[in-house]
This record gives C-alpha cells, sequence and structure tokens, in this order.
C-alpha cells in the first residue's frame, strides 16, 4: 500500500532578498559601508540594518528608510547615508494571518512556524498592528578604532514602549545561514508615524496581522575593503556573539 506523503504549499514564485555584508563582519566590527542607501532601496522596499559606525537601527518600509537612534527616536534617513549591513527585499505578504490577541514574541514563533512551508526558506515578516508594549534597544554610533560589537553593544539601554500601534519588520533566517545573516527572527520596530522604534527584544501584541513573504534566492554583495579582508569571519565563539549582540538576554 503506497503511504501518501503531504503536500506542502511550496514557493511557486521566486523571491530574492538581497544582503549588504555579512552579520559575522558585523561582529568583528566592519561598521563602514560601501552602499548608499539609495543604492540599498534598488534592491528592495522592505528591510533592517544599520549605519556607518552603528549610528543606529535602520528599518525600510514601502520604500521610506528609517533611522531610529540610541534614544528611541526616529527620523528618514539621507540616501546618501551608507549601510554595513542591511538585509532587503520588495515585499509579497503570500501568507497572511491574523494574530490571536496579547501573544508576545516567543508564542508568535509557533504560530509563523505552523504557517511556512519548510524551516529550509528565508522569511521576510511583518506584523502590523497595536501593541500593549514593545522592548528595544538601540546601538548607538561609534567611533574609530571600532571595537567588536560585543563590546560596542554591551551599554545599550532599552527603550520601551506602551500602548503603541506599528509595525516589526525583519527576517526569520534558517540555521544554516549562521554567519551570513541572524538565524531565527531579526526584527525591528517602528512606531506608527515614524516616532521611534528599535531592535526588538520583545513585544505584547494585543491585535494584529502577520504577514509573510518567503525568499528562495539569496543576493549576496561582500564589501572590497581591507578590513573585510582581514575580519575574522568564523570566530569559535560566533554563537555566543549573535545572542549577546542580538537577544540580549
Amino acid at each position: 500500500m503506497a503511504v501518501m506523503t503531504p503536500q506542502l504549499n511550496l514557493p511557486t514564485v521566486r523571491q530574492t532578498f538581497f544582503q549588504n555584508s555579512l552579520m559575522s563582519a558585523l561582529l568583528d566590527g566592519i561598521y563602514d559601508g560601501e552602499m548608499s542607501i539609495g543604492e540599498i532601496l534598488g534592491h528592495g522596499n522592505f528591510g533592517i540594518g544599520t549605519f556607518d559606525g552603528l549610528d543606529g537601527e535602520m528599518i525600510i518600509l514601502d520604500g521610506v528608510c528609517w533611522q531610529v537612534r540610541g534614544d528611541g527616536s526616529a527620523c528618514k534617513a539621507s540616501m546618501s547615508q551608507r549601510s554595513p549591513y542591511t538585509v532587503v527585499t520588495n515585499f509579497v505578504p503570500h501568507i497572511a494571518i491574523d494574530a490571536p490577541p496579547n501573544l508576545t514574541r516567543s508564542e508568535i514563533s509557533p504560530i509563523i512556524d505552523s504557517k511556512v512551508p519548510s524551516q529550509n526558506f528565508m522569511y521576510a515578516l511583518r506584523i502590523t498592528g497595536d501593541f500593549e508594549w514593545v522592548k528595544t534597544r538601540t546601538v548607538v554610533k561609534q567611533q574609530k578604532p571600532y571595537q567588536k560589537m560585543i563590546n560596542a553593544t554591551e551599554e545599550d539601554a532599552s527603550v520601551d514602549f506602551e500602548d503603541v500601534t506599528g509595525t516589526i519588520a525583519g527576517f526569520r533566517t534558517p540555521v544554516y545561514e549562521k554567519g551570513i545573516s541572524v538565524p531565527g527572527c531579526h526584527v525591528h520596530f517602528l512606531a506608527d508615524g515614524g516616532t521611534g522604534g528599535g531592535h526588538v527584544l520583545d513585544f505584547k501584541l494585543r491585535s494584529g496581522t502577520i504577514e509573510i513573504c518567503p525568499g528562495t534566492d539569496l543576493q549576496l554583495r561582500l564589501p572590497l575593503t581591507a578590513e573585510f579582508s582581514d575580519a575574522d569571519l568564523a570566530p569559535d565563539d560566533l554563537d555566543d556573539q549573535i545572542h549577546a549582540t542580538e537577544v540580549k538576554s
């Protein structure tokens, strides 16, 4: 008797994610970028990253690039600013979910897992709605000579938003991309109207929508600099550095 294999709702259209440099390069202190925001927006209307010198968090929504400072304030970035690390795509929500009420970050992850066809693809995530609270932190601009990111972010203070509507945007990346990107969910927050935001540590979503855009292709652009050529891109403590700088728990 033949065994029937469940049919997965696999992606049917190729979707490119464009990435500028590597997460492991950022961890090693490669904070000067070769790409301008204008060039990056030519590769996508949605994404996250940072700016030269770790000068705040980047979030790109609907083709507009926002810069979030260490105090949680936000402003539109100029086209001439540069980035040492960015991931972007042209966001097409192939999967949309009405979020159950009062979800925290850890509770949303299993819901996303149950809706995506495989853990082996990349996914762009957009969560919009009414948040009871969002806990964020934002990197503070560094001065040369640059220290490694684990040291640069050691004293970052958290900025909390309460009773706020806004958007969480970012990417869910397979474990095999460790060092290229941040494995798991890497997301940033922007309050409606661009009034503030940051790198998301945790949140509680009262009500909202979760949208998912599967990615099938990765276009990776590496820096052509002496600093990148000399960087240690495979440190023994890579897992610890990613956890310390991105999870902060």
